[in-house]
């Protein structure tokens, strides 16, 4: 089943961020947080391609994890219980939907949101098509990095220039994605999208055992933490 992920509809891995959105609510000790922890990671390795992106994703979750687990244990009386659950249920709340999220394809997606869930056309276009300028993100910033090292312009070991190095090409990242916009939406316009009537779709949205079996693991993985408060 590894690489199971990327086969599956892209709704079943909205409803896995969802679904440990809620089962979030449910890490109320230090036994459902690590019982919830240990299903989702055990449903990571069967199931993802690689672990170099749940890795990743992980990482950063922890980061506001102790951030929380600081403060809670900073100003809540110095109950180190208390503080790693906060800390935990953080990364139970952020981590699946980070790494589901990742193998989103926003084409598919946006063609299940409107097929399958009758999501008003045009606005599942704009949704789509942002998301793809989002995933284009990563790649215009090591572009405009390369371009500024080529005019001898680039990071240096002084902090405040390497402040000034990122505000500078940061700002430079969004004029580029408000171009990109504005020729999207131009394009669209000419295309008569605004005034379509009836609109037609890349692939047709449809639903397989793989995708039922994935809705039902989904729900399973939700459910983890709620039934483990409930038994303990």
């Amino acid at each position: 089943m590894t690489g199971a992920i990327l086969r599956v509809n892209p709704l079943v891995l909205l409803a896995v961020g969802l679904g440990s959105l809620l089962g979030s609510f449910a890490v109320r000790d230090l036994t459902v947080a690590v019982v919830a922890l240990g299903a989702y990671a055990l449903a990571v390795v069967v199931t993802v391609p690689s672990w170099r992106y749940p890795l990743a994703c992980l990482a950063l979750c922890s980061i506001a994890a102790l951030s929380l687990v600081w403060s809670t244990w900073r100003l809540g009386g110095h109950d180190e219980a208390e503080a790693l659950t906060a800390g935990l249920r953080i990364v139970v709340l952020a981590w699946p939907g980070s790494v589901a999220a990742g193998y989103i394809d926003p084409a598919r997606l946006g063609d299940h949101l409107a097929q399958s869930l009758r999501l008003p056309g045009r606005f599942v276009a704009a949704f789509s098509a942002s998301l793809q300028r989002f995933w284009t993100f990563v790649r215009e910033w090591h572009e405009l990095e390369r371009s500024r090292r080529a005019r001898g312009v680039g990071p240096s070991r002084n902090p405040l220039a390497n402040g000034r190095y990122a505000a500078g090409a940061a700002f430079a990242l969004l004029v580029q994605a408000l171009r990109g916009a504005s020729r999207t939406s131009v394009a669209m316009d000419a295309r008569g999208f605004a005034d379509a009537q009836h609109r037609t779709w890349a692939e047709p949205a449809t639903w397989t055992r793989a995708d039922v079996l994935g809705l039902v693991v989904a729900t399973a993985l939700a459910l983890v933490a709620p039934v483990t408060l409930l038994l303990t």
